[in-house]
């Protein structure tokens, strides 16, 4: 299973009543094509920046889910056929790490301690290894 996240624009006609059923329903659909439900964001309503479909304003909404690959287009025809979604986007999520190793960092003190190295004793170590004389 894929995880996406799903924003759709509604029409801003509806009652706070038929958002609601209209949020259940496409959680619905997600479940029916066997997803599973993560994170839903309640709609808030915005000022579009041009019209959509002769709409100044609408409702604005996301939801995160998984669900399987092949399982995506079903899903996205059964919102298509939804008169009240203005527009919609499906995102794929990348699933961040749960647990990330924190490499030590090494201290100003640590990297004084390490003894200099002289010049003369890197070209002799030069020429042992090449075999000049």
């Amino acid at each position: 299973m894929k995880h996406y996240e799903f924003t759709y624009l509604i029409s801003p006609d509806l009652t706070e009543e038929e958002l609601k059923t209209l949020q259940e329903k496409i959680n619905s659909f997600v479940q029916e094509e066997g997803g599973l439900l993560g994170e839903l964001n309640l709609p808030r309503k915005k000022k579009l920046a041009f019209p959509i479909k002769k709409k100044l304003e609408a409702y604005l909404a996301t939801l995160n889910f998984q669900l399987s690959p092949e399982k995506l287009l079903n899903f996205e025809k059964k919102i298509k056929a939804e008169p009240s979604i203005l527009r919609y986007l499906i995102l794929t999520k990348k699933v961040s790490k749960v647990a990330k190793e924190i490499r030590p960092r090494i201290t100003k003190k640590e990297f004084e301690r390490k003894p200099k190295v002289e010049l003369k004793e890197i070209e002799e170590k030069l020429e042992e290894i090449l075999g000049e004389p």
